[in-house]
């Protein structure tokens, strides 16, 4: 309950930042330890889709939050990245998946939905889809409710719990096929991928160092002690969620990759090369990290 508080709490310019978290799964170790550690109440959390968290904190009405890959390349003039957190795969990520009838070669002219939550999981998928695969599906948006999509489509890019419980049950049950855009994307580039990393925007960052700094420490307290009780963390989180300990215990140990260092800023930056052509953004653009 604590959470809901938090999102509720005042807005005092200058005191409390306003920060995003994702209500997804993946993000539950970054968020999980905030209670525990006493610094949820130093935040004004505010829950919410990738999506809207991005224009959020593109707009401004977030200080700190999670950032689209994508979303971060577009705007990188506004913001900062924070170092050593964010949501990506060195492999197979298990909630970020392409689920087709047919082999992803097959595709050229079919209809793919794309889940209507995550601008770099969606653009990840076409640049797959188009570049490695070499085909040009017709694309269309839709809520991401796999039966739902499959209705009028050959293919649906699904993310987030979506994903896992496509994974983990669906897929199999409706006979399609599941390709892992982190495994693809690191056969292809030998890279990690990087799906939300954690930024705050410039103007704040300069008006307010020392929070910052608290917010980002307080994140990465959280990160470390939700890794050390992952146990616990996964059976409470088991007693809401349609996946067992087990399922979430390999989640989050063997697919999720909760940092970002140099090797996760390599991958942040041939992403960028390879779809800043028709994304409108200097494929060498300058990214920045906060210094310690």
């Amino acid at each position: 309950m604590a959470n809901s508080h938090a999102s509720r709490a005042p807005h005092t310019h200058g005191k409390r930042p306003r920060v995003g978290h994702i209500q997804f799964l993946n993000c539950l170790p970054l968020y999980w330890g905030l209670a525990r550690t006493g610094t949820l109440l130093d935040m004004e959390l505010t829950k919410d889709t990738p999506d809207r968290l991005n224009s959020q904190l593109v707009e401004g009405s977030l200080d700190i939050g999670p950032i689209a890959c994508m979303e971060y390349l577009r705007h990188a003039d506004d913001l900062v990245l924070f170092p050593d957190i964010a949501v990506g795969s060195d492999g197979a990520v298990t909630s970020c998946l392409i689920v087709s009838q047919v082999p992803l070669g097959e595709l050229d002219g079919r209809r793919v939905a794309l889940g209507s939550t995550s601008r770099s999981s969606v653009r990840l998928a076409r640049l797959l889809l188009e570049e490695r695969e070499g085909v040009r599906p017709e694309y269309f948006t839709c809520p991401p409710d796999l039966p739902l999509m499959m209705q009028d489509a050959d293919a649906a890019v699904v993310i987030g719990d979506a994903a896992l419980r496509a994974y983990l049950h669906q897929a199999e049950d409706l006979g399609l096929r599941v390709y892992d855009l982190g495994a693809m994307w690191k056969e292809w580039t030998g890279l990690p991928f990087v799906f939300a990393a954690w930024a705050v925007r410039r103007d704040y960052l300069e008006r307010n160092p020392r929070i910052v700094r608290e917010v980002h420490r307080a994140f990465l307290e959280s990160r470390d002690l939700s890794m050390a009780e992952v146990d616990k963390v996964c059976e409470q989180a088991a007693r809401w969620e349609a996946f067992d300990e087990q399922a979430l215990r390999r989640y989050y140990t063997e697919a999720l990759d909760f940092s970002f260092g140099e090797r996760q800023l390599a991958g942040v930056r041939e992403f960028a090369r390879r779809v800043a052509p028709d994304s409108g953004f200097d494929p060498e653009l300058e990214i920045s990290v906060l210094k310690p």
